[in-house]
């Protein structure tokens, strides 16, 4: 694997660190600001909906930026954000930041799949989205934990400082890993690119990507309010707990990646997304004990981000089939419904627990975790019923 995407990884772990460490603070945010728990979880919610928006919008109307120059502006817009973040005088404001920050967040990703995918040959491309996006994996390990360490001891403010500078370490990244040459395909007319909403096929595949990730996050976001009120955790043992979940996302990630360039991305999508209904339908019985949940923690950690490259790669290559002129924007619409998924699962999060009780929020997510498995399923029997439908026409005798 080149050197230059290590400076693709370095990003994504700034990135990661910002968009997940959120989930740690939010009983330690909601107490400062004097705003409920869902309400705190709607940070969560509005810093996808930030990268839902940036994602297609953006990648469109940048298309003609050199990428390595597109991407130093990126991470100089997040480094921005999490500075105002971290002077956010009360919670709207602090929503105003988290939603800038998204706006970089969903480029970044877009533009960094694409240009991982062709600094490798392509049967190693899912294993270099894998590698880029363990960015994201080692900020769950490491960044996350440490976030919420700072934000419990030091004030949630000073996270935010802390990753503003992580901001900076990205950008110095960029500048000496990324090579000056890196391709960047003519974009087409924006009418063409819009044409990707209307491509059933790649309608499906966000779907799988939205809904999947919905259901995870409609019990991840509550991890920390779960962890503290129901199995009796303290503050500083959270950290400790996202540090087991950050571990196994790194072991996941790689996993997946490998599973989806060995047996296809339908065949490990399947395999992942009934593993992690099965997971959340445990959580649901483990909750109360504290070995248990630990456990049931690890094993969730190594099915809910193992999806990520098969889903882009899946994207990626539906793409290039069905609108080749818009490959960057339709994975720029895949980061978008993953947000759009985060975005919707917190939501509905937040209305479980006011409604219902946060406990209900895992097993719940579950079943919507079985509808990603039925799109998946749905999706393979279409590309088994397009390969087989030219052999299937009939023969014409010349006359």
């Amino acid at each position: 694997m080149p050197l230059a995407l290590f400076a693709l990884t370095i990003s994504a772990f700034a990135i990661g660190t910002t968009e997940f460490v959120i989930v740690g603070l939010i009983p330690t945010i909601a107490a400062d600001l004097h705003v409920s728990l869902p309400s705190a979880g709607l940070l969560v919610s509005l810093y996808a909906l930030g990268v839902a928006i940036g994602a297609p919008i953006l990648t469109a109307l940048s298309g003609k930026l050199p990428r390595k120059t597109l991407l130093l502006a990126l991470m100089a817009l997040f480094t921005v954000g999490n500075l105002l973040a971290w002077q956010a005088p009360g919670y709207e404001s602090l929503i105003v930041a988290r939603i800038l920050t998204g706006l970089a967040h969903g480029v970044f990703f877009s533009i960094g799949s694409t240009i991982a995918t062709s600094l490798v040959p392509k049967e190693k491309a899912a294993s270099a989205i894998a590698i880029m996006f363990t960015g994201l994996t080692v900020a769950l390990v490491t960044g996350v934990p440490l976030g919420t360490f700072i934000g419990q001891h030091f004030g949630w403010r000073e996270t935010f400082l802390a990753v503003s500078l992580l901001g900076v370490v990205a950008i110095a990244g960029i500048a000496t890993l990324l090579p000056n040459t890196t391709r960047n395909t003519p974009p087409a007319p924006v009418l063409q690119q819009l044409q990707v909403l209307g491509q059933p096929r790649l309608l499906i595949a966000y779907a799988m990507t939205a809904v999947g990730y919905g259901g995870s996050f409609t019990a991840f976001t509550f991890l920390a309010p779960i962890l503290q009120d129901v199995a009796g955790f303290s503050g500083n043992a959270v950290s400790l707990v996202m540090l087991v979940y950050g571990i196994a996302v790194a072991f996941g990630n790689l996993w997946g990646g490998k599973l989806a360039d060995r047996h296809g991305p339908i065949a490990s999508l399947k395999l992942i997304f009934l593993l992690l209904a099965v997971v959340l339908l445990v959580l649901t019985l483990t909750a109360t004990s504290k070995w248990l949940i630990v456990a049931t923690i690890l094993a969730w950690g190594v099915v809910a981000f193992g999806n990520v490259p098969a889903l882009q790669v899946y994207v990626v290559k539906q793409a290039e089939h069905y609108t080749p002129h818009a490959v960057d924007v339709a994975s720029g619409l895949n980061i978008a419904a993953f947000n759009v998924g985060i975005a919707i699962g917190a939501s509905v999060g937040g209305l479980i627990v006011q409604h219902l009780g946060l406990m209900h929020t895992p097993w719940i997510g579950a079943l919507i975790v079985l509808g990603a498995f039925g799109l998946t399923v749905l999706s393979g029997r279409l590309d088994r019923r397009a390969t087989l439908a030219p052999t299937l026409q009939p023969a014409t005798a010349d006359c």
